[in-house]
């Protein structure tokens, strides 16, 4: 299995090391040499997003170059395969109430590779809550109740959980009513709320919503957490099915390489990884869009998926609106750590802890058993009282055996917030963004279409959905525009 450059491993007889294997890592690189072709679709950035625009345009007969910078494919969801299991590095979970990866898991016939991360069935069938007043035990149950009363209480702007400010979270400002907490941040919001939570469920509330937004509680926009809410059915235990339980045995790399083969297949698709894009420039008859290795391609199209917080890295002719200026050199405020740790106790199998505020990863759970049957944990930190894993192992180390006494076999992670190419983790707006700046970002350029799950429309905007939903609009709108011009190609 090839090694990408990307990612980081460390166990306690060797030193941390750089590099992690991937089946997302594509090889050969490159199949498109210097060309003075004119491709239909150029596709800017291999995410989920960039894979379905990929997928979907060259399925329709359409001539695409697919242009990736890092080494694989899959952008800020990708796994590795260390002796035999997946370690997620990005974004994991999946439901069927994501109806655009729905709909890919079962166009590849993947439906059974969906498992559950929880089992309690092990002898360690506990949560473990440390915050300021100590630490204590309890039961997943106990811990269900608390985290739900917490919620429901955050979420209570109308007397009826969120359905009647956001009864449409796939059309999330269709009651105007909702704006009103367009600049609110998760303080302002407790601070609304002070008064009817007791210090546990705080702790517990503001635990749960720094493990969405990645952020802290002055920066990250409430109207996110509502917008989740709302498309995990105002119903704690739903919203946590959608984000956090169920996820793919083979791994996410071993789902986007069927996007990827699919379109190979096709004869159409030409790509170069290791290949990073410095100028898009629109204003002749086509597209030309410039490399950082001085390579040029033109298209008739291009369809660019790179990532808010690293947008404004691309130089683009016409310049960008003021809207994706603006946006990008604000940047949105998820700086989430995700360290995956390999526990030799296998009774481990059913634990889940909470750490706040005090520790510098917040939420950690148990996610899986290697093969060697040793227990695997995920643990989550954000940008309040950040950490950089890759910086100071042993401070991570540190944190990891906070939650728990704990056996560490190996710890692995991607450290997102020094990604060149992402700059930070799944979207999560500030206060006033969202109404501010969102449809600025969804809008087209002349030729030039911009998608990313970070503005994508509907409820599962910053997830796979998001991303997968985003790619399928881009690329329909390219093939109807380029195929309507000549009826006989429809064929």
């Amino acid at each position: 299995m090839a090694r990408s450059r990307e990612g980081w491993q460390w166990s306690p007889n060797g030193t941390l090391q750089q590099g992690l294997p991937s089946i997302g890592v594509i090889q050969p690189p490159r199949n498109v040499g210097k060309t003075s072709e004119v491709f239909d679709v150029i596709v800017i950035g291999s995410g989920y997003t960039g894979l379905t625009a990929a997928r979907d345009a060259t399925t329709s007969g359409l001539k695409t170059l697919l242009l990736e910078g890092r080494d694989r494919i899959g952008g800020r969801t990708w796994s590795s395969n260390i002796d035999g299991y997946p370690f997620e590095m990005g974004g994991t979970w999946v439901h069927w109430f994501q109806p655009h990866v729905y709909r890919e898991l079962s166009r590849y016939g993947m439906i059974d590779q969906l498992v559950h991360s929880t089992d309690y069935s092990k002898k360690h069938n506990f949560f473990s809550f440390a915050t300021r007043s100590g630490r204590r035990e309890m039961s997943h149950e106990e811990e269900d109740e608390l985290f739900a009363r917490a919620v429901q209480k955050f979420v209570n702007v109308d007397g009826n959980y969120g359905k009647t400010v956001m009864p449409f979270p796939f059309n999330a400002h269709w009651n105007k009513d909702v704006l009103q907490y367009a600049n609110m941040s998760f303080a302002d919001r407790i601070a609304q709320i002070q008064h009817d939570l007791s210090e546990d469920e705080q702790h517990a509330i503001e635990s749960f919503a720094l493990l969405c937004s990645g952020g802290t509680r002055d920066n990250s926009a409430f109207l996110d957490f509502l917008r989740w809410w709302a498309a995990g059915n105002y119903d704690y235990k739903t919203l946590l099915d959608t984000i956090i339980i169920f996820k793919l045995k083979c791994g996410q790399s071993g789902f986007a390489i069927r996007f990827f083969k699919e379109a190979l297949e096709t004869q159409n698709l030409a790509y170069a990884f290791n290949t990073a894009v410095s100028r898009v420039d629109g204003t002749g008859d086509v597209v030309r869009v410039l490399t950082k290795e001085g390579d040029e391609f033109q298209a008739k199209r291009v369809i660019c998926t790179v990532p808010l917080n690293v947008l404004n890295k691309v130089d683009f002719n016409p310049p960008l609106n003021q809207a994706k200026r603006e946006a990008s050199a604000l940047k949105h405020v998820n700086q989430c750590v995700k360290v995956h740790a390999e526990i030799k106790d296998p009774e481990m199998r059913s634990w889940s802890g909470v750490t706040y505020p005090n520790n510098k990863l917040v939420i950690g759970l148990a996610d899986g058993t290697t093969p060697a049957g040793n227990t695997h944990c995920v643990f989550f930190g954000c940008d309040a009282n950040h950490i950089h894993a890759d910086e100071n192992i042993q401070e991570t180390l540190k944190a990891v055996k906070s939650f728990a006494p704990m056996d560490v076999e190996r710890l692995v992670f991607h450290n997102w917030s020094k990604d060149e190419f992402a700059e930070g983790a799944w979207v999560w707006y500030r206060p006033g963004m969202e109404v501010k700046y969102l449809e600025g970002l969804r809008e087209r350029q002349g030729a030039i279409l911009f998608a990313n799950s970070d503005w994508a429309a509907g409820g599962w905007r910053s997830f796979i959905d998001g991303a997968i939903q985003s790619g399928t609009e881009a690329a329909l709108t390219v093939k109807e525009e380029l195929l309507s011009r000549s009826p006989t190609s429809r064929l």
